[in-house]
């Protein structure tokens, strides 16, 4: 558990120093002269550049282990960000800021895949699950705001320059201090299936069952709708007038996650339900932003954060289950895949698309689609159909 410890505290230190740029990158943008499509492009490349690191992380991992990619995404970044300091026009930019789209790629697969290996079995990768989206949210309760802070106290150059460094100090003590756990040595993967022989890799690839395309849907649809809401979010209500602003509406939604993810006792329920009832509730929210229901925009956002609180450890909850409990390097590659689509897609479609259509009614028909096609998760059957197939009839234990 030392090991967990000490990925949950990096992980903190790491989301908490990429969360304080959200409310400060479009304002940095507008002051080198850049216009609002072109940030919703400069959004939308760096989740386009995570595709090409996304396929490399899911090969990567499941052979060099988590924590080379875990060191080489922080450390990368950071240096990107010292660099983005002192941009001084919007093309440069948008190229770094595609240079960091692709190297912190690697730390979402890793991350996620070292904390599954850590797990006793799917109740405890549950938990981990949750785990890590408490420790994401606890970091980006503060961060927007104390990133807006900084810059108002220091100004732009110096924020970037203090972020970086902070980023390549967290890469350095993550190598001293984190170790990986490999598939095979993972408690997870002797408990889950002791029958089934785990010696090699490709061994535990052949017994794995398929996981059906259209679950890698949603997470593009809540990427999709997140990447509206985070383009849309400086330009409301004055927020460009004031950094702070932009940094409080950040941060009523990491409070409304934090809420959600602080209830344990939901983590007693199906995985397939809470992501189905939680994905539902959070296309409803955007439906009616788009329609201007008359509540105030903090509440708004704090009711959306409760919904992703329920929705994200859900989620990998449930890719776990269908996958069988193998290949988790490949399947988080793929999740990370997919947010990425969705996150390059959604501020590009409100870039262009703002002056005719309501961004946040795209989000929602996008969240409604990604609902009906939700696979519902038969861990059991999985796994008793591997556990007849590598056994003689006779030895087969009674259920």
């Amino acid at each position: 558990m030392r090991s967990v410890f000490w990925l949950y505290l990096f992980l903190f230190v790491a989301f908490f120093d990429l969360h304080a740029q959200y409310p400060i990158l479009t304002p940095f943008a507008i002051s080198l002269g850049a216009a609002p499509s072109f940030i919703g492009l400069m959004m939308g490349m760096y989740s386009f550049t995570h595709l090409p690191g996304n396929v490399m992380a899911g090969y990567g991992v499941d052979r060099f282990g988590s924590r080379i990619f875990i060191v080489f995404s922080l450390i990368g970044a950071g240096i990107i960000l010292m660099l983005q300091a002192h941009v001084v026009n919007p093309w440069q930019l948008l190229i770094l800021r595609s240079i960091s789209g692709f190297v912190l790629a690697f730390l979402s697969p890793a991350c996620l895949s070292l904390l599954a290996r850590m797990a006793r079995d799917h109740v405890h990768q549950g938990k981990l699950m949750a785990g890590n989206g408490l420790v994401h949210t606890l970091a980006s309760v503060v961060s927007p705001a104390a990133g807006a802070y900084l810059v108002s106290q220091i100004g732009f150059v110096m924020a970037f320059q203090a972020l970086g460094i902070g980023l390549i100090l967290v890469g350095m003590l993550a190598w001293l201090f984190i170790q990986d756990v490999q598939e095979s040595e993972s408690p997870s993967s002797k408990t889950t299936a002791p029958s089934i022989p785990t010696s090699t890799p490709a061994a535990s690839s052949e017994h794995a069952p398929a996981i059906p395309w259209r679950f890698y849907f949603m997470p593009l649809a809540i990427a999709c709708s997140q990447g509206i809401l985070f383009f849309e979010l400086p330009f409301m209500a004055d927020a460009l007038t004031s950094i702070m602003k932009t940094g409080v509406l950040f941060s009523a939604i990491s409070l409304g996650a934090l809420l959600t993810l602080s209830m344990l006792f939901l983590n007693q329920y199906s995985a397939y339900m809470r992501t189905w009832l939680g994905s539902f509730s959070l296309a409803i929210l955007f439906f009616l932003l788009a329609i201007h229901w008359p509540v105030p925009l903090l509440l708004s956002l704090f009711l959306i954060g409760m919904t992703k609180g329920i929705i994200l450890p859900a989620l990998s909850a449930h890719l776990l289950l269908l996958s069988g409990g193998a290949r988790y390097g490949r399947i988080f590659s793929i999740l990370s895949i997919a947010s990425s689509i969705g996150s390059f897609i959604g501020p590009m479609i409100a870039g262009q698309l703002r002056g005719q259509l309501s961004p946040y009614f795209i989000a929602f028909l996008v969240l409604m689609t990604a609902v009906t096609l939700l696979p519902p998760g038969k861990p059991t059957s999985l796994v008793k159909k591997t556990v007849h197939s590598t056994r003689p009839p006779s030895t087969n234990p009674t259920t």
